[in-house]
């Protein structure tokens, strides 16, 4: 049932490539994350700033791309396990602001998910973990209307050795809290040459697709010609079907 982001999944992917540094895998143990002590992170509270003077650099700072998308998926061959990329240098090789994006794909069990409103909802609450992840040194600055994440990058972080494998650990334990949760893909870029315009693209279609969720389960109007999420509809796998079903069971 979970097919609704496979195919901007697939394009975003295809826009990455093979050539993207795979970072030292997290191993599974009995269904829990093992890693070595000097792997584990230690985390800021939710109220912890980092201001400019004590600032290396800001990942997405200024008019640079500062990009985060969260896409579900039941398909097996699109996430296998878990897995934290990087496409581009990692913290302590760079030395000024740059374009940045974090993308988060995640094997589901589509059946555990919920149906109606349940579903819309545990879509969001597991995309709301990016709110409760603080990495020491590390603040991203959400703003969800502009659809940007940047983030901020302590001087004493760097110092101390923090990389994208130690944040990207923090976000996969993060989503693995969820029991809904099979398996996580972190990936990270930096590239300054990679095509952010197009992954941007991509990414905006993902919150059409999960606004048209919310719209379908509150708003049941079936006439499709006036509807302003149609083209969503069509282009989402699955997302017609859950229309007329919804209209189908409010009848």
């Amino acid at each position: 049932m979970m097919k609704l982001y496979d195919d901007v999944i697939k394009t975003e992917m295809k826009l990455m490539g093979a050539d993207g540094a795979i970072l030292p895998p997290v191993s599974l143990s009995t269904g829990e994350h093992r890693v070595s002590r000097d792997s584990v992170w230690p985390e800021d509270d939710d109220n912890a700033v980092i201001f400019r003077s004590d600032m290396a650099y800001e990942l997405g700072g200024g008019t640079l791309p500062a990009i985060s998308s969260q896409t579900m998926t039941e398909d097996r061959e699109l996430v296998p396990e878990d897995e934290i990329l990087l496409y581009g240098p990692d913290l302590n090789q760079l030395k000024t602001d740059t374009a940045y994006a974090r993308l988060v794909f995640l094997r589901v069990k589509g059946e555990a998910l919920g149906e109606g409103d349940a579903l819309y909802n545990t879509i969001r609450k597991i995309d709301y973990t990016k709110y409760h992840v603080h990495p020491h040194g590390y603040m991203s600055r959400i703003s969800s209307a502009n659809h940007r994440e940047p983030v901020r990058i302590s001087k004493s972080a760097i110092a101390e050795g923090l990389s994208f494998q130690k944040i990207g650990i923090a976000y996969l334990n993060a989503y693995k809290k969820h029991p809904q949760i099979e398996a996580v893909k972190i990936v990270f870029i930096t590239d300054s040459a990679f095509d952010y315009r197009t992954l941007e693209e991509q990414c905006l279609k993902v919150e059409q697709i999960t606004g048209a969720l919310d719209h379908i389960f509150k708003d049941l109007k079936m006439d499709c010609h006036i509807c302003s999420l149609k083209e969503v509809c069509d282009e989402a796998e699955g997302l017609r079907e859950l229309h007329f079903s919804a209209g189908n069971s409010a009848k």
